[in-house]
């Protein structure tokens, strides 16, 4: 009786643990990348929080993006990704550290603010406009109706967003002979400004200036370089920190 009780345990404990490890282990080990923020800022570099991915709780119990998101804006962890295949992401919560250093927290909780935001954003439609590019060009809603838009918001004297000029450059080149895709960018900045620094550094972007109170009032951003998908609908599909997550989310929205 007493082995018969044994095995009965020896069971559950299996199964416990087999449900708790379903969806896999830590890609790196969540304490150690939080022994100095440089060590997180590496790790956090991989991190996409704009793709879709499973979303585990710290207690591995799957829940929505939404509350995931919230959780990183409002909580106090970091986000891990499981191992799994190359093309599937899930992302898990684990507690930061008391003696982790408070820039990490002050990070990610920006991140998540971010991340969140931008995901709300997701499915609404884009606010409604009517610009001229450089070149004279008048682009509105209804004459963008029936196209994926890539829209670019930067300004001239943003770092990040000029350094990914040659990626984004290549992007618009890979996509060439889709006519339904259009490329376009806003800019807080004058045209004169924009075509004395476009002569020395290119983009292949149509690009419409002195955006700054459209980005700050319309679209609320915070936060530069920031990159819309739009449907063929007007809607938008994606809000993105990055040309790395742009690439992906647009090699999606191409196949729909």
């Amino acid at each position: 009786m007493q082995k018969f009780i044994s095995l009965i345990t020896l069971l559950l404990i299996f199964t416990i643990s087999t449900a708790q490890n379903k969806f896999g282990n830590p890609e790196v080990d969540p304490i150690q990348i939080q022994k100095t923020f440089q060590d997180w800022s590496a790790y956090n570099k991989k991190i996409m929080l704009s793709r879709d991915f499973t979303a585990l709780d710290a207690s591995s119990k799957e829940i929505s993006k939404e509350s995931f998101l919230d959780q990183l804006a409002n909580g106090n962890f970091i986000p891990v990704r499981l191992k799994s295949e190359a093309a599937i992401y899930i992302y898990k919560l684990f507690k930061i550290q008391p003696k982790s250093d408070t820039s990490i927290k002050a990070t990610i909780n920006q991140i998540g603010f971010d991340a969140y935001k931008n995901y709300k954003m997701e499915g609404t439609a884009f606010p409604k406009f009517s610009f001229k590019d450089l070149d004279g060009n008048l682009v509105t809603n209804e004459s963008m109706k029936g196209k994926i838009i890539v829209i670019k918001c930067w300004y001239i004297h943003c770092t990040p967003c000029i350094r990914e000029f040659p990626q984004v450059n290549k992007l618009v080149s890979a996509y060439k002979d889709r006519k339904d895709i259009v490329f376009m960018s806003l800019a807080e900045d004058s045209p004169e400004q924009l075509k004395t620094f476009l002569a020395r550094k290119p983009l292949l972007y149509s690009v419409i200036p002195n955006m700054k109170d459209y980005m700050n009032e319309a679209l609320q951003l915070n936060s530069f370089p920031t990159h819309f998908i739009l449907n063929k609908e007007g809607m938008i599909a994606k809000v993105l920190p990055n040309f790395e997550s742009l690439e992906v989310a647009l090699a999606k929205e191409s196949k729909l």
